[in-house]
């Protein structure tokens, strides 16, 4: 006669002892991890449909569990922690083979969701370029370092791979190569253009045979680092007083963020950007919901015109 309940009591305590003497996680660790086990196998149990083995859960049951947490108002991060201890139990069964394939394997992971950088307003920006010194050595360079970075939304990568053939000076159009190797075309504004006008004349000075194109250079006349590009922002916003935690994405946040709440077509930020899904760039807003709401329904309605 079947005993589900026991069998699973001790394929799980077989499992914690994995987890604990094979895996080399801590008892609390491993005790949260089977604990989820546990509240899986007791729903499981409690279904209408009968009690099953583990080794007869689907992904269908799997599924329906998920939708059972998330129906509870557990957060997206207890969710995908319930997912991840169960992807970690079915992958034992695997390697014990008392499975043979897991019913894990396709199931989505629930979106967790990320924490947003401050956004700056145009008045602090102000205040961080004004807080580079002009008359210093790297002073031009790191104003048009700050400049491109808000005004074109690059990230800190995309600024440290610019060549001085992506500058188009007459059209007023920086080239930039994205994640995935992909191209975009951004304007840049008069106040980039100034500042990059002012760091070309000094580049010279820290460029050498081996900086070929690079567009920004550090003073050794290399390819300044992405290291280099944050500090470079956050001392500046330090001497200029600002006390948020700030990054090269936060001025990247703050020009989608400014454009946003200008009214641009969402679709049109998502282009710069270089998003390849609208829904990454409503992430990087933080606008009240009827405002991005409203913004959101005239980008469709104008899609829905074409």
């Amino acid at each position: 006669m079947r005993n589900e309940k026991q069998e699973w009591e001790k394929t799980i305590e077989s499992w914690g002892r994995h987890l604990r003497l094979e895996r080399g996680l801590s008892v609390n660790t491993a005790s949260a991890y089977t604990a989820n086990l546990t509240a899986f196998a007791s729903h499981l149990c409690a279904t209408p449909e009968g009690s099953k083995l583990p080794s007869e859960v689907t992904k269908a049951d799997i599924e329906e569990y998920m939708i059972v947490l998330y129906e509870r108002h557990t957060t997206p991060t207890t969710q995908a922690r319930n997912l991840s201890a169960l992807r970690s139990f079915f992958r034992f069964l695997l390697f014990k083979g008392l499975i043979t394939e897991s019913p894990t394997a396709k199931v989505a992971s629930p979106k967790t969701g990320r924490a947003l950088p401050d956004t700056l307003s145009t008045r602090e920006i102000d205040s961080i370029i004004a807080a580079i010194d002009p008359s210093s050595k790297s002073g031009h360079r790191d104003r048009a370092i700050v400049e491109m970075l808000y005004s074109c939304g690059l990230r800190a990568s995309e600024l440290t791979a610019l060549r001085l053939g992506d500058i188009f000076w007459k059209e007023g159009i920086v080239r930039v190569i994205g994640k995935g190797n992909k191209q975009r075309l951004v304007p840049f504004s008069k106040e980039a253009r100034k500042q990059l006008g002012l760091y070309l004349e000094c580049r010279p000075q820290i460029a050498t045979e081996a900086s070929s194109d690079t567009l920004f250079l550090n003073l050794r006349g290399g390819k300044i680092s992405r290291m280099s590009v944050f500090n470079i922002v956050t001392d500046s916003a330090r001497r200029a007083g600002i006390t948020k935690s700030i990054s090269p994405h936060t001025l990247r946040h703050s020009f989608a963020t400014h454009l946003l709440e200008g009214g641009a077509d969402i679709r049109q930020v998502q282009e710069l950007l270089g998003h390849e899904s609208i829904v990454t760039t409503e992430i990087y807003t933080h606008l009240d919901n009827r405002h991005l709401r409203s913004v959101v329904e005239d980008s469709f309605a104008k899609v829905d015109l074409l």
